[in-house]
């Protein structure tokens, strides 16, 4: 994933909800904070694509569960466009099983709802930068949490993503199971003795060999390779 605003420019920012409460206090939390910029309001995610068209905004904040057009539904058609906005999704329930489906389908984290508001600003903040909002602990949670249960359902996943795990280079394995455990370039780079460049151009070869958007996906691909 790569930055995608100037040093300077405020961060472009779409609220997706279905209540208009939601939207008025994330409008006013948001709003207030230096370098951000709310362009417009989704009440459902069928109105997302035509806001993006008429906005660029940099980051979504995607409420998943809306009455017509899902958060899902809605995350899934923005991240298969070219060069889409950045994803977060917000929820409830940490363990809800479309937040997994959204983080597959390319969303770049969630927060909760009821997340101070500092730590929101600072989560849309550091997605913009290109820095996924989600800790390791978290995704194995969820992993472990949604998963079909065991069995062949899980096996299955796992032997499928062993088989596009083999599609790497032994370094950029390396890297991919490194970004799975949660680290940082600077983590990665230490651990393997490369430089922080050098990850960063395994880290982007990975996703262009694997097919996939961002780290997050990284993880989630490890993590199921290995959950078995």
């Amino acid at each position: 994933m790569t930055e995608r605003i100037g040093e300077h420019a405020p961060v472009r920012v779409l609220l997706v909800d279905d209540d208009p409460l939601v939207r008025a206090g994330l409008r006013l939390m948001l709003g207030g904070a230096p370098g951000l910029d709310i362009v417009a309001e989704a009440s459902d995610g069928g109105e997302v694509a035509a806001l993006v068209d008429a906005h660029a905004p940099d980051v979504v904040l995607m409420d998943i569960r809306m009455p017509a057009v899902d958060g899902l539904a809605a995350t899934e058609l923005l991240r298969a466009r070219p060069r889409p906005p950045e994803v977060i999704v917000l929820t409830t329930f940490h363990t809800d099983e479309l937040v997994l489906r959204a983080l597959r389908a390319g969303a770049a984290g969630f927060v909760l709802k009821h997340t101070p508001p500092a730590q929101i600003v600072e989560a849309v903040r550091k997605v913009a930068a290109g820095e996924p909002v989600l800790s390791p602990a978290v995704t194995r949670q969820l992993i472990d949490r949604v998963s079909d249960g065991g069995g062949d359902g899980r096996r299955e996943r796992a032997a499928r993503a062993r088989e596009r795990l083999a599609l790497l280079g032994e370094r950029e394995h390396e890297v991919a199971r490194a970004v799975g455990r949660g680290e940082s370039n600077a983590e990665i780079a230490a651990g393997l003795y490369m430089s922080v460049p050098t990850v960063k151009t395994h880290v982007s070869r990975v996703l262009a060999k694997l097919g996939l958007n961002n780290r997050v996906q990284i993880a989630l691909l490890v993590n199921d390779a290995e959950n078995i």
